[in-house]
């Protein structure tokens, strides 16, 4: 099992998840983050963390973020990040803002 980064944190990077990850999992984009399925050792930290609730375990994945599976898939391409920066909150961002 791995966990996954759905849409919900595109434009809402909050890293307060990445902060926690115990294996550095997290990789760091420019809108949104992944979690590398090869690192990730299904410790499930980083889900309360996430104040948009974009991440899901693989197998509890709705069926409408099917595709961040692969997405997540390409994280190692990105370089990784392990601990909290200021969130993004941009345009496309509809969880809480920050303040």
């Amino acid at each position: 099992m791995t966990y996954v980064v759905t849409e919900l944190c595109v434009d809402c990077k909050y890293t307060d998840c990445a902060a926690v990850c115990p294996v550095e999992a997290f990789h760091d984009l420019p809108d949104r983050l992944y979690i590398n399925p090869d690192t990730c050792i299904d410790c499930d930290a980083c889900v309360p963390e996430c104040p948009v609730e974009a991440i899901f375990a693989d197998t509890t994945l709705p069926e409408h973020f099917q595709e961040w599976l692969a997405l997540n898939a390409e994280a190692e391409n990105y370089p990784t990040i392990t601990g909290k920066v200021p969130a993004l909150h941009g345009p496309g961002c509809s969880g809480p803002p920050e303040g």
